[in-house]
């Protein structure tokens, strides 16, 4: 069972109001079972809503209030659902505070980034779920065995 961001799949979920759909993910998750879930949106986060970043061990958004209890209660809240639902891969967005695996900007709102991790997904990776960002599509996509009914 995956779990992938919402945000790929096409909901507006995004802090300004938008999508990040991915037509990649959205074939590859006609082919997997799946629970989808913007953990910005599970915090009490309303969309759209003024861009964040991790500031050290903070996440501020770009007018300076402190969104940290609201990131990590959607990260909580994503982790129940992904260990109800039995998931045990992730696909997320790239970049994002919540759902970056590789890399996060670096909290200073000018497009740089970083190496690091959203907060959702360093409490999905630390309860053992594999990550995947909309980025790995192709490689996973090559390596997805489909399910044989025979």
């Amino acid at each position: 069972m995956y779990l992938i961001s919402a945000c790929l799949l096409g909901k507006k979920c995004k802090y300004n109001g938008e999508s990040n759909y991915d037509s990649n993910t959205v074939e590859f998750s006609k082919r997997v079972d799946y629970v989808e879930a913007c953990p910005e949106e599970l915090g009490g986060l309303p969309t759209p809503r003024v861009p964040c970043e991790i500031v050290g061990s903070r996440v501020v958004s770009k007018d300076g209030t402190d969104c940290t209890e609201e990131f990590l209660l959607g990260a909580k809240n994503t982790l129940e659902i992904a260990k109800e639902r039995g998931v045990t891969k992730a696909i997320l967005k790239s970049k994002s505070p919540s759902c970056g695996i590789y890399e996060i900007y670096d909290g200073t709102f000018s497009g740089v980034l970083k190496i690091g991790r959203g907060i959702t997904a360093d409490i999905l990776e630390q309860n053992g779920i594999d990550l995947y960002s909309e980025r790995d599509m192709e490689l996973l996509s090559k390596n997805f065995k489909s399910r044989s009914y025979i």
